[in-house]
């Protein structure tokens, strides 16, 4: 009987040694990306072009980025561009540098510049009230008062207006609601104007119809006359065009095609662009090192667009402290000031970010959503380059390694409890019971938290989005099956209680 105990134990720790063994493998292979790239701002230009071409590569294989544009900014001019992978996986069909992309919300960067310009002409003032300009359609009722809202409280999501309808879209040719009934159906206010920052697509939207009330021209002409063709911006437009062909797919969570689609309304996330008219909309707002934005607004009015102008609360204000107008701020511990704005829409992530007092900058457009831990080290990398201690975006980078780890202390928790099941098992201290007499409270408890582990992990399932899962797409999917299986761990302990 010893001799059994004993052999059964031994193959039992091996069976143990074996997993810890190969989940080290699986802990290791994703703590690769972790590791120092060398980069920092003594890395000659061509080392670091070459570092960061090697870099996009590895992390589009790790996360299953099927394209990505990318442009370097240095001391106000484009330095270097690259596109990767492809716009279409299926057929093949590579990116290019002048493919057109969905930007998403780099929109509002773009949009906030079109109403600096109506400020710069004395049609509107950033502390007027919008209601003053908004002859042809009046706010929903709501229990907080729209007639306070200010242009300015729009441009920074001060204006207590809802994040609004989000993966709502249509195909190009489709039938599609009106600017003005989808805002009466979205712009129900949440709060009253300048209490705190909510994000709002709506708020940028109402921008949107400000303009046209003013102009009496359609949003996409007003900005393709004052805004595009001053900054030399050939390739950009708020307005779909059949001459965007090949058109990418945008690639979902799951690696799901999203065919190209629109909104019905385009101030907040309607803009299409490529990666170098991009790159030349963060360049006009480099004053020091080029005269192409002053075509468009004069110094003050591109100052007054970086200046911090509301804090961001909470886990967002992690990543980004501060915002403009219609621009994220954050700040180095040299106190440099940083001005970014990314985009995310349905299988497309955008973001660029630009110092305007060094001339440096950075463009990325992806066609995937899995892109928030790419961004991070491509950012991060770039940051180290030229210089800057802090990107904040960065932080994705570490909660991504904490992560791993308490997911390999959990697996490894579960891995000795198997251990104690089974060798319970062999000794015969503990048995199968399907249904027993007495349930003691700690079965009870075993019971209750695995049906509810099913439970959140079901729902998760049946989510078309969920937050975790885009800014951590990996370890979300082996934090599942760690989920799972502590679930099935704890069954297992009901189901198999110590004998009496």
């Amino acid at each position: 009987m010893n001799y059994r105990f004993n052999k059964n134990t031994l193959l039992l720790l091996f069976i143990l040694l074996i997993a810890i063994a190969f989940s080290l493998v699986i802990f290791f292979k994703n703590f690769y990306p972790f590791l120092p790239s060398g980069i920092s701002s003594h890395t000659t230009e061509q080392v670091f072009l070459q570092q960061i071409d090697n870099r996009v590569k590895f992390l589009m294989e790790k996360y299953e980025i099927p394209g990505v544009n990318i442009a370097i900014i240095r001391q106000g001019k484009m330095l270097w561009a690259h596109a990767y992978g492809y716009a279409d996986e299926e057929k093949a069909v590579q990116m290019k540098l002048d493919t057109t992309c969905r930007v998403e919300s780099i929109s509002k960067s773009v949009t906030a510049w079109g109403i600096l310009k109506l400020v710069e002409q004395d049609a509107i003032s950033l502390d007027d009230n919008v209601v003053r300009y908004l002859k042809t359609w009046q706010f929903p009722p709501s229990t907080f008062h729209p007639e306070t809202i200010t242009i300015r409280q729009l441009l920074s999501h001060s204006a207590g207006m809802p994040l609004g309808t989000i993966g709502v879209r249509y195909a190009p040719h489709d039938t599609i609601p009106g600017l003005r009934e989808s805002l009466y159906k979205d712009a129900v206010m949440m709060a009253s104007p300048g209490s705190t920052f909510s994000y709002s697509n709506t708020g940028f939207n109402l921008l949107e119809l400000l303009i046209e009330e003013v102009t009496h021209q359609s949003f996409s002409e007003y900005m393709q006359h004052e805004i595009f063709h001053p900054l030399g911006m050939k390739h950009s437009s708020y307005e779909w065009s059949s001459n965007f062909t090949p058109f990418p797919n945008g690639y979902t969570l799951d690696g799901s095609p999203v065919p190209a689609y629109v909104y019905p309304e385009k101030g907040a996330g309607g803009l299409f662009s490529t990666v170098e008219d991009i790159a030349r909309f963060v360049i006009a707002g480099m004053t020091k090192f080029s005269k192409t934005g002053t075509r468009v607004l004069t110094h003050t009015s591109i100052h007054a667009l970086y200046q911090p102008t509301v804090k961001i609360p909470g886990l967002y204000g992690m990543a980004f402290p501060w915002y403009g107008l219609g621009h994220f701020i954050e700040f180095s511990k040299s106190n440099r000031k940083a001005v970014s704005h990314g985009g995310q829409g349905t299988g497309w992530m955008t973001h660029f970010h630009s110092i305007p007092e060094t001339g440096d900058g950075i463009v990325i457009l992806a066609n995937s959503q899995r892109s928030w831990p790419f961004f991070a080290y491509i950012l991060n990398d770039w940051a180290q380059w030229i210089g800057f201690d802090s990107i904040d975006m960065s932080a994705i980078i570490y909660a991504e390694y904490a992560l791993w780890i308490v997911l390999y202390v959990i697996f490894m928790i579960l891995l000795l409890y198997v251990y104690l099941l089974l060798k319970g098992i062999l000794l015969h201290t503990r048995s199968f019971a399907l249904i027993q007499k007495k349930y003691s409270i700690y079965q009870i408890l075993q019971l209750m938290i695995a049906c509810s582990l099913f439970a959140i992990l079901l729902w998760a399932i049946g989510q078309d989005y969920l937050f975790i899962t885009s800014v951590f797409p990996e370890a979300s999917v082996w934090a599942g099956y760690c989920l799972a299986s502590c679930a099935v761990v704890l069954l297992m302990y009901f189901f198999i209680p110590k004998k009496k």
